[in-house]
């Protein structure tokens, strides 16, 4: 492929990524060196908490040609994920009956999503460019999405460590293409985040424990989705009504009021997940919850955390004979961790004064 070719072929990519839904896509370099120093130091910390895959590929993650032989640029996508049609994310969090699950997870597993298009999008490449090496993307391995996007031009880092853009705000997922191809670069975009600490403010448990630093083992994303264990107890009551995943710092920051709603019906809410009330969610047998998530990113966590999470916010509940009853009926779970779950919010709601038995 002659040079002048290479050169053009950046601006082919841009177009053809919004063809398939992409709303940015931007190339970038592979020096990560910066990355991979700030990387070592959060997890000399111990802030990965029990996400050893954090530190099991050692430099892979911040050597993309270890990772992928031969890789010397990584293209970069965004694609918008808000829903259209979900509730108010704050009048949910604002009903402590309600459930919240993250606006990322309401929809269809992005992972799928994004790597099909990913797919189309690499071998319409290979129609101009020829035979070439390349791999895709998403969450899906050991690479440095946020970083790799701020390199290619997609955004700035903010201070709860997620991409910020200026036209889309952050609500927004992204996906890669590693590829040997020598492509010309983009620049990076300056920071605009200005003295601005609402992220950090807002934090419910204060995971964000400085700018661009996150404590994964107070994030509310990381303890209802990642961590497999029992949900520290001093933790429980700032976990409120959220059973998966948290979306605070998105809400507060300023950028988002430049968010732009998703176009896509793969994530157009699935099962009334953005507002359904804590107890028929509760109420989901092993057999519902696998039917009712099939094609959802909820679905890794599995029907014994799903009830471990949504026990603690019934725990957190407005107290009531209803939710006591429902919390009750799965006292004798076979899980221990459902069970210790379960217990915790019957005792707090029995404190108040609440039984099964009131009017």
């Amino acid at each position: 492929m002659i040079a002048q070719s290479l050169q053009d072929l950046p601006d082919k990519i841009r177009a053809w990524a919004q063809e398939l839904g992409f709303e940015q896509a931007g190339i970038a370099d592979c020096d990560l060196a910066d990355a991979e120093q700030r990387l070592k130091a959060w997890l000399d910390r111990g802030y990965q908490g029990d996400m050893d895959f954090m530190a099991a590929h050692g430099t892979r993650r911040t050597r993309p040609a270890e990772l992928v032989a031969g890789t010397r640029r990584v293209i970069s996508v965004r694609m918008n994920y808000m829903p259209e049609n979900a509730k108010s994310p704050q009048a949910v969090l604002d009903d402590s009956d309600s459930a919240y699950v993250a606006r990322y997870a309401v929809g269809r597993d992005y992972h799928k999503v994004l790597r099909n298009r990913l797919e189309k999008l690499a071998r319409r490449i290979g129609q101009v460019a020829g035979d070439y090496g390349y791999r895709v993307f998403t969450d899906s391995a050991p690479v440095m999405e946020v970083e790799l996007a701020r390199k290619a031009g997609l955004g700035w880092r903010g201070k709860h460590t997620l991409l910020l853009n200026r036209a889309a705000g952050s609500w927004f997922f992204l996906g890669e293409i590693y590829t040997d191809l020598d492509l010309p670069v983009d620049q990076p975009e300056q920071e605009h985040c200005g003295s601005c600490t609402r992220c950090i403010d807002i934090c419910p448990t204060g995971a964000i424990v400085a700018p661009y630093e996150l404590d994964a083992r107070r994030c509310i994303s990381y303890l209802t989705i990642e961590h497999k264990g029992s949900i520290p107890v001093e933790l429980r009551p700032q976990i409120g009504n959220r059973i998966y995943g948290c979306d605070d710092c998105q809400l507060v920051c300023p950028w988002n009021r430049f968010a732009q709603k998703s176009t896509l019906p793969d994530f157009d809410v699935r099962h009334r997940l953005d507002s359904s009330e804590l107890v028929d969610l509760f109420a989901w047998d092993a057999q519902t919850f696998d039917r009712n998530t099939q094609g959802s990113a909820i679905r890794r966590i599995g029907h014994e955390r799903w009830l471990r999470n949504i026990a603690c916010a019934l725990g957190n509940a407005q107290s009531s004979p209803y939710i006591l009853a429902a919390l009750k009926a799965r006292a004798d779970h076979p899980s221990e961790l459902v069970r210790e779950h379960v217990a915790w919010a019957i005792e707090q709601h029995e404190r108040s004064g609440i039984n099964d038995g009131a009017s």
